[in-house]
This record gives C-alpha cells, sequence and structure tokens, in this order.
C-alpha cells in the first residue's frame, strides 16, 4: 500500500469527522486539490460548503484550494458577493428591499471585487480562521485558530491575529526557496511514500538538498 485512496470521501473509514473534501459534488468556481481534508467534529465534514459564504456564481469570483491542505472546523471563507457598494455616502444596500429603492441598484461594476480566494499546498488553517474575500496564501502556511486574514501571506509563513499578522517564517530563506522547487505535493504516491520519513520527521538543509536531486 502507498497510502489511502484519494479518491474516497472518508480514506480512513474508521473516522468519520474528516474527509477529502475535493471528492465533495463539484461546484461552479470552487476547486479543490487531493488530499485536502477537512475536519469538523460538531456536524458531518460532508458539510464543508456551507462554510463558503456570499459566493455567487454570476460575480465569477473562485475559491482555489491546493492540495494536501488541513482545514479545521469553523473555517470561513467570505468571498465578494459580501461586499457593498462604497463609493457613496452610505454603504446601506437600499436595493435589496425593494419597494422603490431598488432604483440605486449597483452595478456589478460599482461594487468591491477582491478577485480569487487562493489557498496553496500543503497550508494547515486553524479552527475558526476567516478568509477575507480574494485573500491569496502561499505554500506551506500555518494559520493560527480564529484568525482573520485580510491580505495575502507569503509561502512558509505563520501567521495570526485579527487581523492576522506574520508571527515568524517557519524555516530559512533557503530551504523554503528549495521546498518551493521541489513541490512536493505533485510527486506521485510511490515517491510521496518512499520520501515519508524525510517529509514528516526531518527539517534539515542536507535532507531538503538530497530530495531535490531525487
Amino acid at each position: 500500500m502507498l497510502g489511502p485512496d484519494r479518491n474516497k470521501l472518508y480514506p480512513n473509514a474508521n473516522i468519520k469527522t474528516v474527509c477529502y473534501i475535493s471528492n465533495l459534488p463539484k461546484r461552479p468556481n470552487i476547486e479543490i486539490g487531493d488530499y485536502t481534508y477537512y475536519s469538523d467534529n460538531k456536524k458531518s465534514p460532508e458539510n464543508f460548503y456551507d462554510n463558503i459564504e456570499h459566493h455567487y456564481e454570476f460575480l465569477g469570483d473562485k475559491l482555489i484550494i491546493g492540495k494536501f491542505c488541513a482545514i479545521a472546523e469553523g473555517v470561513k471563507f467570505i468571498m465578494n458577493g459580501a461586499n457593498h457598494r462604497m463609493d457613496g455616502f452610505t454603504t446601506y444596500p437600499f436595493n435589496i428591499f425593494g419597494d422603490g429603492w431598488q432604483k440605486v441598484t449597483p452595478q456589478i461594476e460599482q461594487l468591491p471585487f477582491k478577485g480569487d480566494t487562493v489557498i496553496g499546498n500543503d497550508v494547515w488553517i486553524g479552527q475558526n480562521v476567516t478568509i477575507m474575500p480574494g485573500v491569496k496564501i502561499g505554500d506551506g502556511v500555518i494559520i493560527a485558530a480564529n484568525s482573520t486574514l485580510v491580505k495575502d501571506v507569503k509561502s512558509y509563513t505563520i501567521v495570526g491575529g485579527n487581523p492576522a499578522k506574520e508571527i515568524k517564517k517557519r524555516f530559512s530563506d533557503e530551504k523554503i526557496e528549495l521546498l518551493l522547487e521541489i513541490q512536493w505535493w505533485n510527486w506521485d504516491e510511490k515517491k510521496i511514500f518512499e520520501n515519508l520519513e524525510a517529509l514528516a520527521s526531518t527539517n534539515d538543509i542536507e535532507t531538503l538538498k538530497s530530495l531535490l536531486l531525487k
């Protein structure tokens, strides 16, 4: 065996609080990489899509999540549909209540639009994190529980707080550069299996350099 079946919703049949969310029914404008899981101890992890809020297909914004991400319960992705028009004296959305107020219905181009929300590979998102529209999160990032992300995060950094700020880099610049070059998450199952100890149990630079040569 070379690891769990990436095509199973529940890769471990004995654990029903964790599922591979790339195997949920597909939704427009949502892309999720292999082996990325969502964990929820309060309700079924199959309800993952409930955590994606204000995501309206006609706006065209995407939620893109890479491979091998670990997403804890309570994480919220706020998409561009949550935005109100901001170029007037008030942000109150009169138009949605009708009865004449619809005369100030904004055009799509008048609404703030932050673009796609993109989560890299091998990202660990802690419990009850909120990610705001258009945020780009690099590979290997760790996000502390209860954080709110309002701006982009560089690869292999640890962030936390509200608004989330960088706490520290996970590795030296040299190691980060090598990791981004190796992109182990794109290896085939056999290669990952053969290098599990190196990936999960060490972080020395010589091991990393050896992986680059394989």
